[in-house]
C-alpha cells in the first residue's frame, strides 16, 4: 500500500492506506480523530467537513490520494492551547448546539466562510447548506456573526 504524508492539526503524520480510501475513514479509522462525523457518505449532510488548505472540503468521500503533502484541519485542531477559536466560543457562547452531531462540520464550515468573508450577511451564512436535524439554523447564524465580530477586532488571530 501506498503510504501518504500531511499535516493534520499542526503535527505531520504518516498513513500506509490505498489511495482510495476517503480521508474520513483514515482519520477516524486509523488516527483516532473523532471531531469529523459520518453522516450520509454522499457529501450532503456536511457532518465530516474539514479543512484542507484552509478551504472547507467533505472528506467522507475525499480520497487520500488527494491529501499527499496538504494541511489538513478538523475542530480538535481549532483551539490555540486553551483558547477556543472565535467560532467555537461563539457557539458556546450563543448555545447553538442541541444534539451536538452535526456541529462540528457546521463550526469547519463557519471557520472557512469567515477565511473567506469576514463580513457575511445571512445569505452568505445560509450558503454553507449543513444539514441540522435540531433545526439550531437561527442560533448558528447569530454565533457566525459574533464570531465574525469578534476576528474583525483580532487582527492578529488564527482563522484556522
Amino acid at each position: 500500500m501506498p503510504e501518504y504524508s500531511f499535516t493534520l492539526n499542526a503535527e505531520p503524520v504518516t498513513v500506509d492506506v490505498p489511495a482510495e480510501v476517503p480521508l474520513l475513514w483514515v482519520l477516524r479509522d486509523v488516527l483516532g480523530v473523532r471531531g469529523p462525523k459520518y453522516g450520509c457518505g454522499i457529501e450532503v449532510c456536511h457532518a465530516c467537513t474539514c479543512l484542507l488548505d484552509e478551504a472547507a472540503v467533505l472528506p467522507c468521500r475525499l480520497p487520500m490520494d488527494r491529501v499527499q503533502g496538504r494541511t489538513v484541519t478538523t475542530i480538535e485542531g481549532l483551539a490555540d492551547g486553551e483558547t477556543l477559536h472565535p467560532v467555537q466560543q461563539a457557539w458556546l457562547d450563543l448555545d447553538v448546539a442541541q444534539c451536538g452531531y452535526c456541529q462540528p462540520g457546521q463550526i469547519m464550515n463557519a471557520v472557512a466562510l469567515l477565511a473567506r468573508n469576514p463580513d457575511p450577511d445571512d445569505d452568505a451564512i445560509d450558503e454553507i447548506d449543513n444539514v441540522c436535524r435540531c433545526g439550531t439554523y437561527y442560533r448558528i447564524r447569530q454565533a457566525i456573526k459574533r464570531a465574525a465580530a469578534v476576528l474583525r477586532d483580532k487582527p492578529t488571530s488564527r482563522t484556522s
